[in-house]
């Protein structure tokens, strides 16, 4: 039961997809996972499916998972609806590897959408406030803010267009990063310029035009020290993976030859640390615990994806995931390590700044772009001899960091 496979992926194009319902979305995803596995919706013995906003944006405030489940034609099987703010899809993924294990069946599927752009603008912002503790709302801002009040942003750089509140929250965790370890904004906006680089190579992408460094720098301020180009935009889309055993993946027609083996899956939550205190960060201690489940370490990886809905997020996890140490992540984007071809590209896809962000998608479009690139069909953004990735997915905010954070380690067989 611990060999666990990724046997079919599919995605939609991510963007703003306005003539699309989020069941249309849904049904091409999944349509294109079945496929690529070589399943028959009738294969799949449990669905989980993953979503932030189709309650306040589409109205469907219970059973989002079993209704759009029934639409695509899978049903008469345990169906999960699940919501862990931007984890959503990873926590999906790591519940579909658990019932394998468990042997509660022997393929199963997870699922993630969102329809967010709708027509009230208001409402497409609105779906962020929960994304905390809502009980606390002003002592969660007082706390965070508190992380960059030594930096004082200069005049113009803040945007007088409505935007989530939790782009102020990246901007002070960036703040407090360029005061602890000298990371500077030409290093956030290389990172940027770098994932929509990548995107133009990836068809699926939201943006898929290119960026040089001084063009990111000179976008529309968002907040100090982010501009427009360092951020992820509202998106619609979604993903779908079929996961199986080693049972299941006997059972399916021709998908032993492209499975990608799963060598840990988990999700964590945080505990209660200072600013001072970076080796208890969420997702650096989800990642030591992947890595010994997987029995590699951050050395073996070749290829990552991590959460990025701002510029920061790649330099915070590229640290976390000791893909480089605590505070190096900066120097080491603007010297292009983290590019394809670089010594440990990250984010080939592009990242949630150019491939998207539709919040119970991203994790598992994440793992589609791993899986991608570890069957070695990812075209002008392959990573050549890519064996072993790493995809990190953070949700919500609580303290001062993640609410939630999903870490998986995928192998090439």
């Amino acid at each position: 039961m611990n060999d666990i496979y990724i046997a079919g992926i599919g995605m939609t194009p991510f963007g703003r997809l306005l003539e699309r319902s989020v069941y249309d979305l849904v049904n091409e995803a999944v349509g294109h996972a079945l496929t690529d596995a070589g399943c028959a919706a009738g294969d799949i013995g449990a669905a989980y499916y993953s979503t932030a906003t189709n309650g306040s944006l589409q109205g469907q405030t219970a059973i989002p998972g079993p209704i759009a489940m029934r639409r695509a034609g899978i049903e008469g099987i345990p169906v999960f609806s699940v919501e862990n703010a931007c984890a959503s899809g990873s926590s999906a993924f790591t519940l579909a590897v658990q019932a394998l294990r468990a042997g509660s069946c022997d393929i199963a599927l997870a699922v993630g959408a969102e329809k967010m752009n709708v027509a009230e603008k208001a409402k497409m912002f609105a779906v962020f406030d929960g994304g905390w503790d809502v009980s606390t709302v002003e002592e969660n801002k007082k706390t965070l803010m508190a992380m960059g009040k030594d930096i004082v942003p200069p005049p113009g750089s803040q945007s007088d267009r409505p935007y989530s509140v939790f782009m102020d929250v990246y901007a002070a965790i960036c703040r407090q990063h360029m005061q602890r370890y000298g990371t500077t904004q030409r290093q956030l906006a290389a990172v940027a310029a770098k994932n929509h680089q990548h995107s133009v190579h990836n068809p699926l992408a939201q943006f898929q035009q290119p960026f040089t460094i001084e063009q990111v720098l000179a976008s529309a301020p968002i907040t100090y020290p982010l501009t427009m180009a360092m951020c992820s935009a509202i998106s619609d889309g979604a993903a779908a993976i079929v996961l199986c055993n080693a049972a299941g993946l006997k059972r399916l027609n021709g998908a032993a030859s492209r499975a990608v083996r799963v060598l840990a899956s988990v999700i964590q939550t945080g505990v209660t640390r200072s600013v001072d205190e970076p080796h208890k960060i969420i997702s650096h201690l989800a990642a030591k615990k992947a890595y010994e489940l997987a029995g590699v370490s951050p050395q073996d990886v070749n290829v990552a994806e991590v959460h990025d809905a701002s510029a920061m997020g790649e330099i915070l996890n590229a640290e976390s995931l000791m893909l480089v140490p605590f505070g190096e992540a900066g120097p080491a984007a603007e010297r292009g390590d983290f590019t394809v071809g670089g010594r440990i590209p990250i984010n080939p896809s592009g990242g949630l700044e150019s491939k998207g962000h539709p919040i119970g998608a991203t994790g598992l479009g994440q793992l589609h772009e791993l899986v991608t690139q570890l069957r070695g069909e990812a075209g002008g953004r392959q990573v050549a001899g890519a064996r072993i990735a790493i995809q990190e997915n953070g949700g919500g905010l609580f303290g001062i960091e993640e609410a939630v954070v999903g870490v998986n380690i995928l192998a090439k067989q």
